[in-house]
């Protein structure tokens, strides 16, 4: 796999299409930063860890609002083959501040408005509304 950054961004947008409470995504330390701002900023209501050694995975529970879902759109932002970087000033808000970006920066990943707020530019993983 090229991307698993973006599988986990589809398998979560498939998840939700068909109404599923939860959804299971090969483990990795990024994925599972990724998915813990996710339920820091109330997009998913829960993330475990699951298995051990070469069998662990990321469970995340999904949110929903009635019967839909909290998580609007997923955009990968930055990929293999072209990779976006953004300063501190260049970062925007994400449909008018109802959204998140998803910044990799050297002190670790963050939203856009965190990474605004100390001045930190990185990498714009993903957006999610």
């Amino acid at each position: 796999m090229t991307d698993p950054i973006a599988d986990m961004l589809n398998r979560i947008r498939n998840a939700q299409a068909v109404s599923h409470q939860t959804v299971n995504i090969p483990f990795s330390n990024l994925k599972y930063e990724i998915a813990e701002v996710l339920k820091k900023h109330g997009f998913v209501e829960k993330v475990e860890k699951k298995g051990k050694k070469i069998n662990k995975t990321i469970e995340i529970i999904l949110k929903y609002d009635g019967k839909t879902p909290v998580i609007s759109g997923l955009k990968r932002i930055s990929k293999p083959g072209q990779r976006i970087y953004k300063g501190s000033k260049e970062l925007r808000r994400v449909r008018g501040g109802y959204g998140i970006a998803i910044i990799s920066t050297p002190k670790g990943l963050m939203t856009n408005k965190e990474a605004r707020r100390r001045k930190i530019g990185g990498e714009v993983l993903a957006e999610i509304w």
